[in-house]
Protein backbone atom coordinates (compact mmCIF):
# COMPACT_ATOMS: atom_id res chain seq x y z
CA UNK A 1 0.00 0.00 0.00
CA UNK A 2 1.59 3.12 -1.17
CA UNK A 3 1.89 6.24 1.27
CA UNK A 4 -0.59 9.11 0.60
CA UNK A 5 1.06 11.68 -1.62
CA UNK A 6 1.90 15.43 -0.31
CA UNK A 7 -0.42 16.43 -3.21
CA UNK A 8 -3.53 13.72 -2.78
CA UNK A 9 -3.48 15.82 1.33
CA UNK A 10 -3.31 19.01 0.19
CA UNK A 11 -5.99 19.15 -2.44
CA UNK A 12 -8.22 17.03 0.23
CA UNK A 13 -7.28 20.32 2.60
CA UNK A 14 -8.23 22.96 0.47
CA UNK A 15 -11.63 21.37 -0.37
CA UNK A 16 -12.72 21.10 3.16
CA UNK A 17 -11.85 24.62 4.30
CA UNK A 18 -13.38 25.88 1.22
CA UNK A 19 -16.59 23.87 1.06
CA UNK A 20 -17.12 24.75 4.74
CA UNK A 21 -19.90 27.78 5.99
CA UNK A 22 -17.86 29.87 8.45
CA UNK A 23 -18.16 29.31 12.34
CA UNK A 24 -17.59 31.35 15.26
CA UNK A 25 -15.49 29.23 16.61
CA UNK A 26 -11.55 27.29 16.10
CA UNK A 27 -12.78 24.11 14.02
CA UNK A 28 -10.64 20.70 14.31
CA UNK A 29 -9.55 19.14 11.43
CA UNK A 30 -10.24 15.63 12.32
CA UNK A 31 -8.40 12.55 10.76
CA UNK A 32 -10.05 9.26 10.63
CA UNK A 33 -9.00 6.35 9.53
CA UNK A 34 -10.48 2.45 8.69
CA UNK A 35 -8.34 0.06 9.24
CA UNK A 36 -7.95 -3.50 7.44
CA UNK A 37 -6.31 -7.21 7.91
CA UNK A 38 -6.52 -5.72 11.73
CA UNK A 39 -8.45 -6.83 14.45
CA UNK A 40 -8.44 -5.56 17.79
CA UNK A 41 -9.21 -8.78 19.85
CA UNK A 42 -6.55 -10.78 18.40
CA UNK A 43 -3.73 -8.27 16.96
CA UNK A 44 -1.76 -6.32 19.85
CA UNK A 45 -3.35 -2.93 20.41
CA UNK A 46 -2.12 0.11 20.91
CA UNK A 47 -2.03 3.12 23.21
CA UNK A 48 0.40 5.63 21.54
CA UNK A 49 0.84 9.29 21.82
CA UNK A 50 3.13 11.60 19.11
CA UNK A 51 3.89 15.25 19.09
CA UNK A 52 2.84 17.00 16.08
CA UNK A 53 4.67 20.47 14.51
CA UNK A 54 2.27 22.58 15.11
CA UNK A 55 -1.03 22.92 17.41
CA UNK A 56 -3.64 20.16 17.18
CA UNK A 57 -6.31 21.59 19.27
CA UNK A 58 -8.00 24.69 19.95
CA UNK A 59 -8.50 24.46 23.74
CA UNK A 60 -8.11 22.00 26.35
CA UNK A 61 -9.41 22.31 29.98
CA UNK A 62 -6.66 21.56 32.03
CA UNK A 63 -5.69 21.54 36.12
CA UNK A 64 -2.44 21.19 37.71
CA UNK A 65 -1.58 19.21 40.65
CA UNK A 66 2.35 21.06 41.33
CA UNK A 67 4.77 22.54 43.69
CA UNK A 68 4.38 25.95 44.85
CA UNK A 69 6.61 26.90 41.70
CA UNK A 70 4.31 25.45 39.40
CA UNK A 71 1.27 26.43 40.64
CA UNK A 72 2.77 29.96 40.40
CA UNK A 73 3.13 29.82 36.71
CA UNK A 74 -0.36 27.43 36.46
CA UNK A 75 -1.85 31.18 38.45
CA UNK A 76 -0.02 33.33 35.88
CA UNK A 77 -1.08 31.11 32.64
CA UNK A 78 -5.10 31.09 33.79
CA UNK A 79 -5.34 27.77 34.76
CA UNK A 80 -6.75 25.68 37.62
CA UNK A 81 -4.90 24.28 40.11
CA UNK A 82 -4.58 21.89 43.56
CA UNK A 83 -1.71 21.20 45.63
CA UNK A 84 -1.13 18.26 47.42
CA UNK A 85 -2.70 19.44 50.55
CA UNK A 86 -5.96 20.29 48.48
CA UNK A 87 -6.29 16.74 47.36
CA UNK A 88 -6.19 16.04 50.73
CA UNK A 89 -9.03 17.64 52.10
CA UNK A 90 -11.18 15.24 49.15
CA UNK A 91 -10.29 12.47 52.17
CA UNK A 92 -10.07 9.71 50.19
CA UNK A 93 -14.24 10.61 49.20
CA UNK A 94 -14.01 8.79 46.27
CA UNK A 95 -17.13 10.33 44.01
CA UNK A 96 -16.00 13.95 45.19
CA UNK A 97 -12.44 13.15 43.50
CA UNK A 98 -13.98 11.44 40.46
CA UNK A 99 -16.08 14.50 40.41
CA UNK A 100 -13.33 16.79 40.15
CA UNK A 101 -11.31 15.06 37.94
CA UNK A 102 -13.94 14.92 34.81
CA UNK A 103 -14.14 18.52 34.57
CA UNK A 104 -10.90 17.98 33.06
CA UNK A 105 -9.06 16.93 29.61
CA UNK A 106 -6.28 16.27 31.33
CA UNK A 107 -4.33 16.70 35.02
CA UNK A 108 -0.93 17.85 34.85
CA UNK A 109 1.76 17.13 37.91
CA UNK A 110 4.44 17.95 39.36
CA UNK A 111 7.19 15.12 38.60
CA UNK A 112 8.77 15.58 42.49
CA UNK A 113 5.06 14.92 43.86
CA UNK A 114 3.62 12.49 41.35
CA UNK A 115 3.82 9.60 44.00
CA UNK A 116 2.51 11.39 46.90
CA UNK A 117 -0.32 12.25 44.29
CA UNK A 118 -1.04 8.51 43.21
CA UNK A 119 -1.00 7.29 46.93
CA UNK A 120 -3.59 10.31 47.23
CA UNK A 121 -5.83 10.02 44.88
CA UNK A 122 -4.10 7.81 42.15
CA UNK A 123 -6.87 4.78 42.06
CA UNK A 124 -9.57 6.98 41.66
CA UNK A 125 -8.69 9.27 38.83
CA UNK A 126 -6.96 6.13 37.03
CA UNK A 127 -10.71 4.36 37.17
CA UNK A 128 -12.61 6.80 35.01
CA UNK A 129 -9.50 7.51 32.87
CA UNK A 130 -7.27 9.84 33.95
CA UNK A 131 -3.97 9.11 33.50
CA UNK A 132 -1.85 12.56 35.06
CA UNK A 133 0.58 13.56 32.70
CA UNK A 134 4.06 14.63 34.03
CA UNK A 135 5.91 18.18 34.04
CA UNK A 136 9.21 17.76 35.42
CA UNK A 137 10.95 20.03 37.63
CA UNK A 138 13.00 21.82 34.81
CA UNK A 139 9.93 22.36 32.52
CA UNK A 140 7.72 25.65 32.06
CA UNK A 141 3.84 25.22 32.40
CA UNK A 142 2.96 27.10 29.63
CA UNK A 143 5.74 25.20 27.49
CA UNK A 144 4.14 21.68 29.24
CA UNK A 145 0.64 23.33 27.58
CA UNK A 146 2.05 24.08 24.26
CA UNK A 147 3.34 20.50 23.88
CA UNK A 148 0.08 18.99 25.11
CA UNK A 149 -1.84 21.38 23.22
CA UNK A 150 -0.09 19.63 19.81
CA UNK A 151 0.01 16.14 21.14
CA UNK A 152 -2.41 13.49 19.58
CA UNK A 153 -3.00 10.01 20.77
CA UNK A 154 -3.76 6.74 18.90
CA UNK A 155 -5.88 4.23 20.92
CA UNK A 156 -7.39 0.82 19.27
CA UNK A 157 -10.51 -0.39 21.30
CA UNK A 158 -12.98 -2.72 19.93
CA UNK A 159 -13.51 -1.47 16.43
CA UNK A 160 -10.54 -1.34 13.86
CA UNK A 161 -11.54 2.67 13.37
CA UNK A 162 -9.45 5.49 14.52
CA UNK A 163 -10.85 9.05 15.01
CA UNK A 164 -7.87 12.53 15.65
CA UNK A 165 -8.19 15.75 15.80
CA UNK A 166 -4.81 16.84 13.98
CA UNK A 167 -5.53 20.17 13.55
CA UNK A 168 -7.07 23.53 13.83
CA UNK A 169 -8.31 25.64 10.71
CA UNK A 170 -6.67 28.71 11.80
CA UNK A 171 -3.30 27.31 10.72
CA UNK A 172 -1.98 27.57 7.41
CA UNK A 173 -2.53 24.75 4.82
CA UNK A 174 0.67 23.64 4.31
CA UNK A 175 1.09 23.26 8.35
CA UNK A 176 -2.14 21.37 8.56
CA UNK A 177 -0.55 19.01 5.77
CA UNK A 178 2.46 18.82 7.49
CA UNK A 179 0.47 17.39 10.79
CA UNK A 180 -1.47 15.13 8.79
CA UNK A 181 1.72 13.22 7.06
CA UNK A 182 3.48 13.04 10.54
CA UNK A 183 0.19 11.56 12.17
CA UNK A 184 -0.29 8.87 9.28
CA UNK A 185 3.34 7.82 9.27
CA UNK A 186 3.23 7.65 12.80
CA UNK A 187 0.05 5.81 12.95
CA UNK A 188 1.56 3.38 10.02
CA UNK A 189 4.94 2.54 12.49
CA UNK A 190 1.98 1.47 15.24
CA UNK A 191 0.51 -0.96 12.92
CA UNK A 192 1.48 -4.46 12.56
CA UNK A 193 1.17 -4.59 8.01
CA UNK A 194 2.02 -0.99 7.97
CA UNK A 195 0.34 0.99 5.44
CA UNK A 196 -1.51 -1.78 4.11
CA UNK A 197 -3.33 -1.68 6.82
CA UNK A 198 -4.77 1.06 5.76
CA UNK A 199 -8.33 0.64 4.25
CA UNK A 200 -9.87 4.20 4.28
CA UNK A 201 -8.94 7.73 5.07
CA UNK A 202 -10.74 10.90 5.41
CA UNK A 203 -10.03 14.49 6.71
CA UNK A 204 -13.19 16.91 7.69
CA UNK A 205 -13.31 20.12 9.86
CA UNK A 206 -15.41 19.61 12.74
CA UNK A 207 -18.82 20.39 10.80
CA UNK A 208 -18.08 19.74 7.71
CA UNK A 209 -18.02 16.71 5.03
CA UNK A 210 -15.48 14.19 4.70
CA UNK A 211 -13.11 14.25 1.94
CA UNK A 212 -11.26 10.82 1.05
CA UNK A 213 -7.87 10.68 1.17
CA UNK A 214 -7.57 6.64 0.69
Amino acid sequence: MPKISNDTIREGIEKILESRKKRKFVETIDLQVMLRDYDPNKDKRFNATCELNHQCRSNMKICLVGTVNHIDQAKAAGLDFKSLDDLKKFNRDAKEIKKWARKYNTLLVSESIAKNVTRTVGRYITSIGKIPVQISDSETVSDKVQEMMSTIRFRVKKYPWLGQGVGIDTLSQEDIRGNITKSLNFLASQLPKGWHNFKSVHIKTTMGKPFRLL
